[in-house]
């Protein structure tokens, strides 16, 4: 069962991590985050590499720690659909979300925290808004991403900056409303599709500035497929949307 002990006095967040093949990482993450007083809940994709024992080794030292189980590799869309819905279901107030490989760094969470408490409904760890960087970067991963966070913008409207980072935190109303389950998405589009939604239904939207790091233990998840559903779905919806706006042809 997950824990609802906490030292916060306001609210009670807790942190959803997606693993595959993270065994190097979750360890050390788990414990930096457990330190914030933040409880964490690890979506777990049947890891080849022990993520999973390695998991329920902490849920099982920590109560703090708690781990939900999927039977094959699903995208990161659907792993977060199943953390995000069992989270909400404890009745937590604020729902964060973050990759496993200290790409994101703990000590951001209180203040992606705090923007939700000052009236924020999306608060997004933004590489891309002055005092955020990806300092680790090659000129070329840089471009690649800057590119498809403008084709973003393009595409679907809206001013987020930074709609591909999956650093994030949520008011819990608000990401229930947004309804994760329903998304199309199983990739990284996800996260884009999310954001998108988050503009679209009126959300208030905060952007905290964030120093995104490179991986030093394990591999990127990131393939050829994964962009590929990105832009085919960032495309699909942006010449819908475009449509919808188009004067009827008499």
């Amino acid at each position: 069962p997950i824990s609802t002990a906490s030292a916060w006095t306001v609210h009670d967040p807790m942190v959803v991590v997606q693993t595959y093949n993270e065994a190097g990482n979750l360890g050390t993450l788990v414990s930096e985050v457990r330190a914030l007083d933040i409880e964490v809940l690890v979506v777990e994709d049947n890891s080849p590499d022990g993520t999973g024992d390695l998991a329920d080794g902490l849920a099982a030292q920590d109560n703090g720690v708690s781990v939900v189980h999927r039977t094959q590799k699903g995208g990161l869309g659907p792993a977060y659909s199943a953390g995000f819905a069992t989270v909400l279901a404890t009745g937590r107030e604020i729902v964060c979300q973050m990759d496993a490989d200290f790409s994101h760094d703990p000590q951001d969470l209180p203040r992606l925290v705090k923007a939700i408490e000052q009236g924020a409904d999306l608060a997004l760890g933004s590489r891309y808004v002055p005092g955020g960087s990806t300092p680790d970067w090659a000129l070329g991963r840089r471009l690649l991403s800057t590119g498809g966070n403008l084709y973003s913008r393009l595409m679907l409207g809206g001013s987020v900056r930074d709609m591909t980072g999956g650093f994030r935190a949520w008011r819990a109303s608000a990401l229930a409303a947004i309804d994760p389950s329903t998304c199309h998405a199983s990739g990284y589009a996800f996260q884009v599709e999310m954001a998108w939604r988050s503009a679209r239904s009126g959300l208030v939207i905060s952007e905290v500035p964030i120093v995104f790091r490179d991986r030093t233990i394990g591999e990127s998840k990131m393939d050829n497929k994964i962009v590929l559903e990105a832009m085919k779905l960032i495309t699909s919806w942006g010449l819908r949307r475009m449509a919808r706006r188009l004067p009827s042809v008499s």
